[in-house]
């Protein structure tokens, strides 16, 4: 296993395993700088990354205007975005979440077929490109969306994708539940699921994923140190966005110890354990800097021996 080792999707698409996710580049928790934004895209290409997602939300359009900065004049990359989230034009809207936000816009859910074709129209003026290979529905979280999502907004971008607008379709989100009804009800290319299927929570594995190997779909694991937690399991870390509970602290730090027991760190453990289902098809990492990109895909490549993944499974069904 190697972070630009290519695999070949349902599409014909061939992406490396290793994803760049670039929520960071809308300021995702902490500020960054264009530089660093450019810096961290011309390292990951440099290292055989192929596969790069980004979403209007990020930074409610800031992460699509900085990615088109640092993707000028570059090829040999396949690239995702997200429809779900119009940016309609507003006075002075801060943004907790992003610290890069563009201010001058609020986001407005939105899942018409009206809606998806002015997103994607939109995202390709921020992205100063003519097509993206990939589109996800993002977020369809809220029940009153879901039925509109299947029977609007997938529609629309199947219609894309028979006229060759696009290459894939998929959707993007942290329900397994919610996924796999899509991947039952449409004929979707991929998912992109994001903390449901890592070493501290495998739910994703009772429905989504026998859902996506009988269906051929495609799965795209991120948020796989489920927002922190396995990066550094300490008192105060966050799992899920909020502040991890005891039990879920005390599952991370025994798997922490079992991996060092070994000598292999958290975190090459975190990134590669998706990869060991069928339908994983690749991995999505955020990364902030050139140094980010470098240590990543280095605990990516570490190897990890098959008796250490069976110690852990046995720490899985014990918990």
């Amino acid at each position: 296993m190697y972070h630009d080792t290519l695999v070949k999707l349902r599409t014909g698409l061939e992406i490396s395993q290793f994803g760049l996710g670039t929520a960071t580049f809308g300021g995702l928790y902490t500020s960054m700088t264009d530089e660093d934004a450019i810096s961290t895209v011309e390292t990951a290409l440099h290292l055989g990354i192929t596969y790069i997602d980004t979403a209007p939300h990020y930074g409610k359009g800031s992460g699509e205007r900085r990615l088109a900065k640092a993707l000028s004049n570059k090829n040999n990359f396949h690239l995702s975005t997200k429809i779900g989230r119009l940016l309609i034009p507003a006075v002075d809207i801060l943004d907790f979440e992003f610290a890069d936000s563009d201010t001058s816009v609020v986001r407005q859910l939105d899942y018409s077929a009206s809606g998806v074709e002015r997103s994607i129209n939109e995202s390709l003026e921020r992205l100063e490109m003519d097509h993206v290979d990939i589109v996800y529905i993002h977020d369809p979280e809220n029940l009153s969306y879901i039925d509109q999502c299947i029977e609007e907004a997938y529609p629309a971008l199947e219609k894309m994708r028979n006229e060759g607008l696009i290459k894939a379709i998929g959707v993007g989100m942290n329900e397994s539940a919610i996924s796999t009804r899509f991947v039952n009800e449409t004929d979707i290319d991929m998912v992109l699921i994001a903390g449901r299927y890592t070493l501290l929570d495998q739910s994703a594995a009772e429905d989504l994923l026998p859902a996506a190997l009988k269906r051929g779909v495609d799965i795209i694991a991120a948020g796989v140190l489920n927002s922190g937690i396995l990066a550094n399991p300490v008192v105060g870390a966050t799992f899920d966005y909020a502040p991890a509970s005891p039990q879920m602290l005390a599952k991370a730090l025994k798997i922490k110890d079992i991996v060092d027991s070994y000598g292999i760190s958290l975190t090459s453990a975190a990134l590669q354990f998706p990869l060991r289902h069928p339908s994983v098809k690749g991995v999505l990492v955020g990364c902030r800097s050139s140094q980010e990109v470098i240590d990543n895909t280095a605990a990516f490549d570490t190897l990890i021996p098959e008796h250490v993944w069976r110690d852990l499974a046995d720490s899985y069904l014990e918990s």
